[in-house]
């Protein structure tokens, strides 16, 4: 059986892709770093939290989203980050005095060159800028040009293009009850009634399917055998997972249930 080769310092690339699934930057100052997506490092890192710490004015130049800031740290140093998310597709862009809009939770990392701004669509961030930046996906990313219509599940982001407006199909619509489907998601359909729609020049990225990356809490400890902090605590749950006392809220249908999530409902 044939092993594959160990890597060290000096046998990673420099800011490139191990493989499909991991991305190693070659650290020599700072970047912006999403919580839980380090895997592994090299050298001397220190990683400081947004808002805490001696980075303030880098913060302040380059990091305008305050609903995500738990979320991220700033990585410091000279040394070789590996990053990955769940076995997902790795890759990075490189954006040349433009803007592009990612869905959150897809973005891994970033160059403090680039400024990351809230997206006026809820779940999605902008960045501003001329550097370089880590995304994850589910699947191969491909580019295509407006006038274009895209499955919600499908959008990882647009670059250099108006923001999206919502298109739903005549018949989704029609009568009352398209109208109660529209806002509480009840109802019989195809699933492929409501897309995003662009327009104008730009770029548009999708990913190679539908299914969405299942979200994670960020930083969180996983609740499982052999984590300090995970499987064998106190008030544990079915499958190890924490249990919550009191009266729970019901989930809301629809996409009224995901704004519910999203704001903590």
């Amino acid at each position: 059986m044939n092993t594959p080769d160990a890597l060290d310092f000096h046998t990673l690339p420099s800011d490139d892709n191990v493989n499909a699934y991991a991305f190693c930057v070659d650290l020599d100052g700072r970047w912006f770093l999403q919580k839980g997506k380090m895997i592994a490092y090299y050298g001397e890192i220190d990683f400081h939290a947004i808002g805490h710490g001696p980075l303030d004015r880098l913060v302040a130049g380059s990091f305008h989203s305050p609903l995500h800031a738990a979320d991220w740290v700033v990585a410091e140093g000279r040394g070789k980050m590996l990053l990955a998310d769940r076995a997902f597709d790795v890759n990075s862009y490189d954006l040349a005095d433009g803007n592009l809009t990612i869905r959150s939770g897809n973005l891994l990392a970033f160059e403090p060159s680039l400024s990351l701004k809230q997206s006026i669509i809820p779940g999605f961030l902008t960045l501003i800028g001329t550097g370089r930046f880590v995304a994850a996906s589910n699947g191969e990313v491909h580019f295509v040009e407006p006038p274009v219509r895209v499955d919600p599940q499908a959008l990882v982001g647009w670059a250099d293009c108006p923001s999206p407006c919502h298109h739903y199909d005549h018949g989704y619509l029609r009568g009352v009850l398209g109208g109660l489907r529209a806002l509480t998601g009840l109802g019989g359909a195809s699933g492929e009634e409501h897309q995003f729609e662009f327009t104008g020049s730009g770029s548009v990225l999708i990913q190679s399917t539908e299914v969405l990356r299942e979200e994670a809490a960020t930083g969180a400890v996983p609740h499982q055998a052999g984590v300090p902090g995970g499987a064998g605590g106190g008030g544990s749950g079915t499958g190890g997972q924490p249990s919550r006392t009191g009266q729970q809220t019901p989930r809301m249908p629809g996409q009224l249930g995901d704004l519910q999530r999203r704001f903590g409902l």
